[in-house]
């Protein structure tokens, strides 16, 4: 009997080591940025009231070193800086979009399941400009894979949507006397 109740204790160890025990992982997959870079590097634009620069564009893919294969899809980083040239309307930002041209000035549409290049204006520093203020965002959208081929890209539209209202600045005087001290009570 001894020797069935150790026999059954040595099983049930055995096989609960076994099932504990960390598993083999795969081999580690190596993973590394593949850059595109986008000429011209700085884009001055003009769009109405408002006026600005596009800076620092790129187009950023993560791949597996080995088989080439896509782990993150290719984005589209880039600082904008927008200013308000107005002399007497202040600019109230809504938002904007990018569209992506091809040589014949078609949209490269985005993937089904990837989420259309939106700009949305995060502070609220960025939301309203009075004249001659300026504003910097960041943008970080998805970027169609059929425009990475060389030469598909022609050009990036930007869609601004803001909406000017008059700017008017006045003072009033107030008249004022200061009358003799009150003694404490």
């Amino acid at each position: 009997m001894r020797a069935i109740t150790q026999a059954i204790l040595a099983s049930a160890v055995a096989a609960t080591m076994a099932g504990c025990a960390p598993k083999a992982s795969g081999p580690v997959v190596a993973i590394e940025d593949k850059v595109y870079s986008v000429t011209p590097a700085a884009i001055t634009v003009r769009t109405g009231l408002v006026s600005g620069e596009v800076t620092e564009i790129k187009v950023v893919e993560r791949v597996e070193t080995v088989s080439g294969k896509v782990d993150t899809p290719a984005r589209l980083s880039a600082k904008i800086k927008l200013k308000n040239t107005s002399a007497d309307q202040t600019v109230r930002l809504i938002g904007g979009k990018l569209a992506y041209l091809d040589a014949q000035g078609k949209q490269i549409k985005i993937e089904e399941a990837r989420t259309e290049p939106v700009i949305r204006f995060s502070s609220s520093s960025a939301v309203q400009l009075d004249p001659g203020q300026d504003t910097t965002q960041s943008v970080d959208v998805d970027f169609p894979a059929a425009a990475l081929a060389a030469g598909k890209l022609r050009d990036i539209r930007l869609e601004l949507t803001y909406v000017p209202t008059a700017f008017r600045q006045e003072s009033a005087r107030l008249s004022v006397a200061i009358g003799a001290p009150k003694a404490n009570q």
